[in-house]
């Protein structure tokens, strides 16, 4: 199921079903799982391991060298799980030996044209990065955000889970999960209300969200003021404690 015309790595390994187009190129160290398929002239160089039903478009560049000055040839890794797609031009590099050496993709990821991961990376599951959307070094995204079209985040930025980053909007603090966030910078704009409808939120666990949203963003209140009623409201309400425990763990401050 290997074109002719491409070039496979004897050190690489790949499932007996996995599928790769021609001019394809599959350096050594690359680990590819079953029923992925690998279009017409991508290039995966390794240590790179691919998880199973993964699709790979042509032009794709996967696993290449960390685009990091400090970077001088360490052994480093990209993990990729499954039922992702990588749509044209994207680019996915790996880790540097100044963090975690590995850049890290959950499953079902959309990855749309021109999109950039770059190294140190650490994405969940369900995220949607449209066309031309790019990540610095070292940013996490949280399951389920979605980033607009010419959207960017700065290096060492979280995105928490169920948030929605606006086409052209340049994030350059953390965001929360459940926020949509707009503007150069980013700025707080409202709840992902009808994205979490469709992801099976109840309409009292929105209602909840909206009111944590309106404690720290509509009551004029410090963030440690803020703090205060969102640990008490998020008692016995999960979709409540990941928003607080995110506020806690920001390094680079909250978009606000």
């Amino acid at each position: 199921m290997i074109d002719l015309r491409a070039v496979v790595s004897p050190g690489a390994q790949l499932a007996a079903d996995v599928q790769v187009g021609p001019f394809s190129v599959i350096g050594p160290e690359v680990i590819v799982g079953p029923r992925t398929w690998i279009g017409p002239h991508v290039v995966i160089n390794g240590p790179t391991r691919i998880g199973a039903e993964n699709r790979i478009f042509q032009f794709a560049s996967i696993g290449e060298e960390p685009q990091d000055k400090k970077h001088r040839g360490e052994v480093t890794r990209l993990e990729i799980g499954d039922r992702n797609v990588f749509r044209e031009f994207c680019t996915i590099n790996r880790g540097t030996a100044l963090d975690r050496g590995v850049t890290t993709i959950g499953s079902g990821n959309l990855f749309m044209a021109y999109t950039h991961v770059a190294h140190d990376c650490v994405l969940g599951d369900n995220i949607v990065m449209a066309n031309c959307a790019t990540l610095g070094g070292h940013v996490h995204l949280g399951d389920w955000v979605i980033m607009g079209g010419l959207s960017a985040a700065h290096q060492f930025t979280k995105i928490g889970a169920h948030a929605f980053i606006a086409n052209n909007t340049a994030v350059t603090r953390d965001v929360p999960p459940y926020v949509m966030a707009v503007g150069q910078p980013a700025e707080p704009h409202s709840v992902n209300s009808e994205g979490l409808k469709r992801r099976g939120f109840t309409q009292d666990q929105v209602r909840r969200i909206k009111q944590a949203y309106r404690v720290l963003y509509r009551r004029g209140l410090k963030l440690t003021e803020a703090m205060t009623e969102l640990e008490a409201l998020a008692k016995g309400r999960p979709e409540l404690a990941g928003f607080v425990e995110f506020l806690k763990a920001s390094s680079r401050s909250i978009v606000r």
